[in-house]
């Protein structure tokens, strides 16, 4: 069941994202709106947030395309939506457990659009 929808921006496209209501997703939506700088790793984009929470039980490191996560170590957003340098397989390993809020909508593809060092926005979807 979806908590809320979000939007992500960034100076060449943007993207939705359906959260699911967990810990992590009510401190990143009690944090927005937001910017932060963008950074990649291989097919990954993440940009840190102002938000503390534990891991969660259910944390993982290898998500499907697209998967929402927050990075506990590394106070960070993760949009992976393809391999990283230590995936195994066709699936994002993340670089370590993290917290699942949800799932881009569409092509998740599109996130490669995004650029180290662009900004990059966060707000609640209409």
């Amino acid at each position: 069941m979806s908590a809320a929808k979000i939007r992500i921006g960034w100076p060449r496209g943007e993207a939705t994202a359906a959260l699911n209501d967990t810990p992590s997703t009510r401190a990143l939506l009690a944090a927005l709106p937001l910017r932060a700088r963008a950074q990649t790793w291989g097919e990954e984009v993440y940009f840190e947030i102002p938000v503390e929470v534990p891991l969660e039980r259910d944390a993982k490191q290898v998500v499907p395309p697209g998967t929402v996560c927050f990075w506990v170590e590394g106070g960070s957003l993760a949009l992976p939506w393809g391999r990283t340098p230590i995936s195994d397989g066709d699936q994002p390993k993340l670089v370590t457990r993290c917290n699942v809020l949800g799932k881009i909508e569409g092509d998740t593809k599109q996130l490669s659009d995004i650029r180290s060092g662009d900004a990059v926005t966060v707000e609640l979807a209409s």
